[in-house]
């Protein structure tokens, strides 16, 4: 197995999304670029939703335009239908994000229609992004519970990870969305998952509600994963999950990276400084506690 770990900076998008305190493009780039100085090679800049329904993510187009550009990094931003595609492609990003679920549930509460009608809606969206050169993560949300449908049969994201890399995702990034899940879980969907999908082109993206998304990253490297999606200060929850907690913190995984060996390019201390600002700019405590540990 690789002695390379990835992380998928998401603190900017998911993170931001769900705070109640507003913050201004300027910012919000001189972040990324701190982020990006500090080593981190996939970021997500934003994403292209309307404002009216995700008002954190206004001005998406000025964060990605005031981004100093580098060999190496990947700008990324999440986007929901044609419009938003438009205007990444205007961006001139590296990597779009498109999302869906396990759970049918969850996407007529987060999207408004169905598993199947998702990936319908998405189809025209990859192949484009494709044409044009453009890499494309495939998301999926709830991939162990779900907060209004209970339990999901990990058959169920196998089945939505096989249709999404047909559809022409490049990676899939697995959600555990509400925090729930523990290693012995994480296993049983890893099971379903990887006769199918190449773990190279797996994620995991795990919350820490339970205090277990250190230990669910462990299982996942235990089986081979090498890419994981975290939020610098632990930022970000999920607006359609009642009670779920904030990513697992960007300062928390790299420290458990470098102890396993595991080289990811990306300075801790450096990001532990960024962490502390934001959180400073947003009035509140990070939840990282090897940020709490350092005190830097």
């Amino acid at each position: 197995m690789s002695d390379h770990a990835e992380i998928v900076e998401v603190g900017l998008r998911d993170g931001l999304q769900n705070e109640s305190i507003p913050v201004d493009a300027t910012t919000r780039a001189r972040w990324f670029n701190a982020l990006a100085e500090a080593g981190l090679n996939r970021i997500e800049a934003g994403s292209f939703v309307s404002p009216k329904w995700v008002p954190q993510m206004a001005d998406t187009d000025q964060v990605i335009a005031s981004i100093r550009r580098r060999s190496g990094l990947s700008i990324e931003a999440l986007i929901p239908n044609q419009k938003g595609l438009d205007a990444a492609l205007a961006a001139n990003v590296d990597r779009i994000a498109v999302f869906t679920a396990a759970s049918d549930a969850f996407t007529q509460k987060n999207i408004n229609c169905t598993i199947t009608a998702s990936l319908e809606r998405f189809a025209p969206l990859v192949e484009a992004a494709n044409n044009a050169g453009i890499h494309v993560r495939g998301y999926i949300s709830t991939v162990l519970d779900c907060p209004y449908a209970g339990r999901i049969a990990p058959g169920n994201v196998a089945d939505v990870a096989e249709r999404l890399l047909e559809l022409g995702c490049n990676d899939i990034s697995l959600g555990d969305t509400i925090g729930v899940a523990r290693p012995r879980e994480i296993d049983s969907v890893l099971d379903a998952v990887l006769p199918s999908i190449p773990v190279e082109r797996l994620a995991l993206h795990c919350h820490d509600t339970y205090g277990q998304a250190l230990a669910n990253i462990l299982q996942g490297l235990n089986r081979g994963i090498r890419t994981f999606d975290s939020a610098v200060a632990g930022l970000g929850g999920c607006p359609y999950a009642p009670g779920a907690s904030g990513n697992l913190a960007t300062e928390d995984l790299l420290y458990l990276l470098e102890g396993q060996g595991l080289s990811t390019g990306v300075d801790l201390q450096a990001v532990c400084r960024i962490g502390n600002e934001i959180c400073e700019t947003l009035n509140r405590r990070t939840p990282s506690k090897v940020a709490q540990a350092m005190q830097c």
